[in-house]
């Protein structure tokens, strides 16, 4: 270590502290990468930790949406069962036959705007009885997704992605992925404030476990680190529950009672014992054009926001960069799961979790394995409804708390990737600072002029024109990625320096499946597949 010198000068540095980290093609540091699993009582409870961090989405979703459909707990119990069924299916399609990362695909709150206005259509509005009316908006729901799901299957299993993603390089990708964890703010914090009591707590011991006592408690490092959310979930609902029975919201308002109680959910209640989510559960799905091209742009924003969150699983999953026919085959069979969507009828498209994305960066723990565990218990827990419906009483405030960190490593992905580029370009500062502060300020737009009018800013006489344009411009992630992709790829592109600039030369070689042998480590198909269904 360089010391201080005697009259009045200090040793000079050594070359190593003057040199700067080196770039890495693979995040280092992980304890079990994508092809190596935990041993399997460890993957189990990793396993299990992933689905309690994908309730929260699955739970919130379907409450904010079944109410106003028409529907009672009951219906609302059954909406998360389905929704919960799926996301294990499409997340065990995904992990064999897709990306094959470690992404649990589940609910997206990109398709909560088109299944809205699929609510307020005017043809729903004169129906009397409610339960009559969850059933008709159901029916339409599902009808607009099976539609929308041909978007993504027709991109991702045709190879149009592809092509597209050929041209992303790490300048336009850091936007891109910044945004898909750190544009969620809106459900970190805001949603943590609905009851302080309970969210705070949650979201300072989770730091504490996480961050402070595996380098306080050195025996039990690697026990604190990987299993924060198994210790602190507990420890806080068991909290909440005694200000529950203690009275401390007995004479509280409705809206703080319904957040902060354990009791408030109805879930428990309204779950049956036992129930198998089925296709077309609801009734035959109807159709209407208007709600399906709404409904297929949310799907092109999922799309465009699911190609960000891959990027980022697959960095912490400590894979090389995903080759571009890889995301595409991942994009097609994500068009699958909202097939699927539509056919049992979840009332909600799906995307890739960026939670569980960001737990995979908490835990170190990158295994495909214990994703696919955590796609049983989702399955298992939707079929024994009162024991699923359990876990998914947890306040949403505790969940909230774990957003603000899983999100907040999402996007922390993104800005890994500007090591690959020249950030003393004045060209690369205006891509970078334009496409982010624009990501941030039209849908802030776009949402403030909905809260004040009632409608987006696109206000036609056509509705679906309308739904489809302030779907696509209320995604941050979205017109992040847009505005990155097209700078990056329309300024001085043919320059010599630009290339290195943007960094487009790490990642050449992963621009073809065969060109780097860690490929068919990490992305190849099971079962030998590869032969019938070769990647390029």
């Amino acid at each position: 270590m360089a010391g201080g010198g005697g009259g009045g000068g200090g040793a000079a540095p050594k070359q190593d502290d003057l040199t700067p980290h080196p770039v890495k093609d693979q995040l280092p540091g992980v304890s079990y990468c994508i092809t190596s699993p935990p041993p399997w009582p460890e993957a189990v409870l990793l396993g299990f930790q992933h689905y309690l961090v994908m309730l929260g989405t699955t739970v919130i979703i379907p409450t904010a949406l079944v109410p106003q459909m028409g529907g009672n707990n009951e219906d609302k119990a059954v909406v998360i069962q389905t929704l919960l069924f799926v996301a294990g299916i499409n997340t065990l399609l995904q992990s064999f036959f897709g990306t094959r990362l470690p992404a649990v695909i589940g609910g997206s709150y990109t398709f909560v705007m088109p299944t809205i206005s699929i609510i307020l259509a005017g043809r729903y509005a004169s129906e009397p009885n409610p339960h009559t009316k969850f059933l008709r908006i159901m029916r339409g729901t599902q009808g607009a997704l099976i539609v929308a799901s041909a978007l993504q299957i027709i991109v991702g299993f045709s190879g149009l992605w592809r092509n597209v993603a050929r041209y992303l390089s790490p300048l336009s990708a850091a936007p891109l992925v910044a945004l898909v964890g750190f544009g969620l703010y809106e459900l970190g914090f805001p949603s943590v404030a609905k009851c302080i009591e309970i969210g705070l707590p949650e979201l300072i011991l989770l730091v504490i476990f996480a961050m402070y006592l595996p380098h306080t408690v050195h025996m039990l490092k690697s026990i604190f680190d990987r299993f924060a959310v198994l210790f602190t979930i507990p420890i806080v609902w068991l909290y909440a529950y005694l200000l529950t029975v203690g009275g401390a919201y007995r004479n509280a308002p409705p809206k703080t009672q319904f957040h902060c109680r354990t009791d408030r959910s109805g879930l428990i209640g309204g779950a049956p014992w036992i129930r198998v989510p089925y296709p077309f559960q609801w009734g035959a799905p109807t159709f209407d054009a208007g709600e399906a091209f709404a409904m297929m742009a949310a799907s092109f924003v999922a799309l465009v926001e699911s190609t960000g969150a891959f990027i980022a699983v697959s960095r912490y999953a400590s894979a090389t960069p995903i080759p571009p026919s890889v995301l595409s085959r991942g994009i097609g069979w994500q068009g699958i799961g909202i097939l699927l969507d539509g056919l049992f009828g979840t009332g909600n498209g799906s995307s890739v979790s960026v939670e569980n994305a960001g737990l995979l960066a908490l835990t170190r723990v990158g295994s495909r394995r214990v994703v696919q565990i955590s796609a049983g218990f989702m399955i298992f827990f939707s079929i024994l409804g009162k024991f699923g419906a359990v876990f998914a009483s947890i306040p949403a405030p505790i969940f909230a708390a774990l957003y603000c960190i899983f999100f907040a490593y999402a996007g922390s992905a993104g800005l890994g990737f500007l090591q690959f580029c020249n950030l003393n370009s004045f060209r690369t500062k205006f891509i970078l600072g334009f496409s982010v502060f624009m990501g941030l300020s039209v849908p802030q737009y776009f949402n403030e002029y909905t809260s004040v009018a009632g409608y987006g800013p696109v206000h036609t006489h056509s509705r679906w024109f309308n739904d489809m344009i302030n779907v696509l411009f209320s995604s941050k992630a979205f017109v992040a990625g847009f505005v990155a992709y097209l700078l990056d790829n329309t300024i001085h592109r043919h320059e010599s320096s630009v290339r290195r600039d943007r960094g487009y030369h790490w990642w050449d070689k992963f621009r073809s499946y065969r060109t780097d042998t860690r490929s068919e480590e990490f992305y190849s198909l099971p079962f030998n597949l590869n032969k019938f269904f070769p990647s390029v």
